[in-house]
C-alpha cells in the first residue's frame, strides 16, 4: 500500500476542483485503480470521508501498515468492487484484507446472482452502514487487468470485463446520506 501522506490530499482536493470547476456530481465520484493503485483506492476510501461513493480495486487491496490499526475504515459508507486473480501472487493479502474489511464493516454475505461466468466466482455483501462489498476472483489470472486490451498488465482473453463491471457497479452505487 503506498505510504506516502499527500497521495490522499491531492486526490481529495482535485476531486475539489472538478466538483468546483467542472460541477462533478459529488455524490458520484469515484476511484479506482491496479496494483498500488487499487492499494490506494483503499487507504483513500478510509482517509478522505465523505469524498468517494465507491471504490474499485483490481489486482490491489486492503492492507500494510495503515490497515493493521483497527479503527482503519472508512467513518461514511463506501461501496467496493474487488477484481483479484487466483494466480496473482499477493492474492493470499488481497483476499485477507477483503475479509478483515467485511469483519469491520459487520458486512454480511448476500446470495450469489443468478448465472455465472465459467472460471469466475463471485460473492456479494452488504455491510452495517449500508455499503457493498462485491469481489470477483478470477481462476486463471494473476496480476493483471482482466478484459483490457492492451498495456503492460492487459489480460484481453479473460472471461470478464474489469472496466464494464466498474462502470456498472459505479453507476449503482452513488454514495449514501
Amino acid at each position: 500500500m503506498l505510504r506516502r501522506r499527500g497521495d490522499v490530499a491531492f486526490l481529495k482536493a482535485l476531486t475539489g476542483r472538478l466538483i468546483t470547476d467542472w460541477r462533478v456530481d459529488p455524490r458520484r465520484v469515484y476511484a479506482t485503480g491496479i496494483s498500488n493503485g487499487g492499494d490506494m483506492s483503499f487507504r483513500a476510501a478510509v482517509e478522505a470521508t465523505g469524498v468517494f461513493a465507491a471504490i474499485g480495486a483490481v489486482s490491489g487491496g486492503y492492507g500494510g501498515p495503515p490497515a493493521e490499526a483497527p479503527g482503519f475504515v472508512p467513518a461514511e459508507p463506501v461501496s467496493v468492487l474487488s477484481i483479484i486473480g487466483a494466480q496473482d501472487r499477493y492474492f493470499d493479502i488481497f483476499d485477507a484484507g477483503l475479509k478483515k474489511w467485511r469483519e469491520r464493516l459487520d458486512c454480511q454475505p448476500r446470495p450469489a446472482p443468478a448465472g455465472g461466468t465459467d472460471g469466475v466466482s463471485r460473492s456479494s455483501a452488504r455491510c452495517a452502514d449500508g455499503s457493498d462489498v462485491e469481489v470477483y476472483v478470477v481462476a486463471d489470472m494473476g496480476h493483471a487487468w482482466p478484459g483490457a486490451k492492451s498495456g503492460e498488465m492487459a489480460l484481453p482473453g479473460a472471461p470478464i470485463v474489469a472496466t464494464d463491471l466498474l462502470w456498472d457497479f459505479f453507476a449503482g452505487h452513488p454514495r449514501l446520506g
